[in-house]
């Protein structure tokens, strides 16, 4: 047994991971890479005739951008995933393949045929079983790993009955929306994610004040709160926060709450097709979403909520904020400010000082969202230049990802094992620095910086 990392080595994209098998391989995950990683290639560089299964751990573009590439280069076996990420991976596929590729409906629509005859959907906790053309049998179970819906680490049983596990991406604790992730009792390898392997995110229990309090403090103000959030999982998360305080500010009946005439415009086509798919799994959900279900609430259809799918009415939209200056919440993609919707927001509303810009997720080195993290004063949109006067504010709470904490609590409650930890999805200093704590809690474990690996 091998294992080949062909991307997601020594950064936070492009996640694609070869399990060699003597003759045969299986793959797992097969992202493309974004920020400044994307100057990578995103051609298949490696051969597909050993690769006999493409095993997803979930649909976000870092860990399946390069199955288009994959099929091009010939490879035509089964792809394993869990339920809900088999029903997103088409729509997540579809966008991409419109945006980055340019491809006509006609086109995308073959692709996505042919994606859907090879999709094999596995629920969760349940045996899928592949025999390799050598005889070779390995099965796999997906598990829970609560980072967006459908989100699984994969647990692989060798014929040599060795136990492999991949974490694709975990999902921090605590959050009131999906599950957390329980390790397994038993692990021989473990290939962990670690992009946020040297930091610890404020409580996830406070993030839904926080956002109150800067939406409240933007009101004071005037003019729009921005709210750049990736279609899957992000978006999910913030309307489901966003609900509840409509909800309880309605409940308190205070007569000049801002909240209960607030306009929150869910402004992506694309997010609203995936929020459709999350209410379509509500049996994957966490206690407390359940429990609103239960009480009569519509976390995420909420009617304070507009969406705006016709391109017309986003232009409209746009052009009357700029012009108004009135308050209204915007969530619109992309997350990292590449592209989408959240761009026309951004040509017209940085230059107003009254614009409040939140910024909710992880900011990749070489995006837009990281220079105006960063503070820049000029950026580029639309390839205008556009001063930067609006305020901008950075909340981690919302992160989709594990911090180092709720990654070291992962490998802690391996209670067999792992002789060998391989760190990958992350930073070179996010893996030294997990590294350093993972070597304290599991002593006899070969604990591998895969950044450091020399591939010469």
């Amino acid at each position: 047994m091998k294992i080949l990392h062909h991307g997601a080595r020594d950064g936070v994209t492009g996640s694609c991971h070869e399990l060699q098998l003597g003759k045969y391989s299986l793959l797992i995950d097969c992202g493309a890479f974004q920020g400044e990683e994307a100057d990578a290639s995103n051609d298949i560089t490696f051969p597909v005739e050993p690769v006999k299964a493409l095993i997803l751990t979930h649909c976000h573009i870092d860990h399946i951008g390069r199955i288009p590439w994959l099929l091009a280069a010939g490879f035509r076996g089964p792809i394993y995933a869990t339920e809900a990420t088999a029903s997103l991976l088409p729509l997540m596929l579809e966008d991409g393949l419109k945006l980055q590729l340019g491809l006509s409906d006609e086109k995308c629509e073959a692709f996505i045929r042919l994606v859907r005859l090879q999709l094999k959907p596995v629920p969760f906790d349940c045996r899928a079983q592949i025999m390799l053309p050598d005889g070779q049998d390995v099965s796999l179970f997906f598990r829970q790993a609560g980072h967006v819906l459908g989100s699984a680490y994969v647990e692989f049983t060798l014929p040599d009955h060795q136990k492999v596990v991949f974490s694709g991406d975990l999902g921090p604790s605590h959050t009131p929306l999906l599950v957390d992730p329980v390790p397994p009792p038993h692990a021989d390898v473990l290939v962990l994610e670690s992009t946020y392997g040297d930091k610890r995110h404020p409580g996830v229990e406070n993030r839904e004040q926080a956002l109150k309090s800067i939406v409240e403090q933007s009101l004071q103000d005037g003019g729009a709160i921005l709210i750049p959030a990736f279609s899957l999982g992000r978006t999910q998360e913030l309307l489901f926060d966003l609900e509840n305080i409509v909800a309880r500010e309605s409940q308190q009946t205070r007569l000049n709450s801002p909240w209960t005439s607030l306009p929150i415009v869910l402004d992506s086509p694309l997010a609203m097709k995936i929020t459709q798919t999350y209410q379509g799994f509500k049996r994957l959900w966490a206690k407390e979403a359940k429990a609103r279900l239960d009480g009569g609430r519509h976390p995420l259809d909420f009617e304070q909520c507009t969406q705006i799918d016709e391109h017309s009415d986003h232009i409209g939209l746009v052009n009357r904020l700029k012009s108004s200056g009135e308050p209204a919440v915007i969530v619109a993609a992309s997350g990292m400010c590449t592209g989408g919707r959240i761009m026309s927001y951004l040509e017209a509303l940085l230059p107003d000082p009254r614009t409040d810009l939140l910024l909710i997720g992880y900011q990749a080195r070489g995006t837009l969202g990281r220079e105006l993290q960063n503070g820049a004063k000029v950026v580029m949109v639309h390839n205008n230049r556009i001063e930067v006067r609006a305020k901008v504010h950075t909340m981690t709470g919302y992160s989709a990802h594990a911090d180092q904490n709720d990654l070291v609590r992962f490998v802690k409650g391996i209670q067999q094992g792992p002789s060998e930890i391989r760190l990958v999805h992350g930073d070179r200093p996010a893996q030294e620095a997990l590294a350093k704590r993972l070597r304290k809690i599991k002593p006899d474990a070969k604990v591998i910086v895969c950044a450091n690996l020399n591939l010469d």
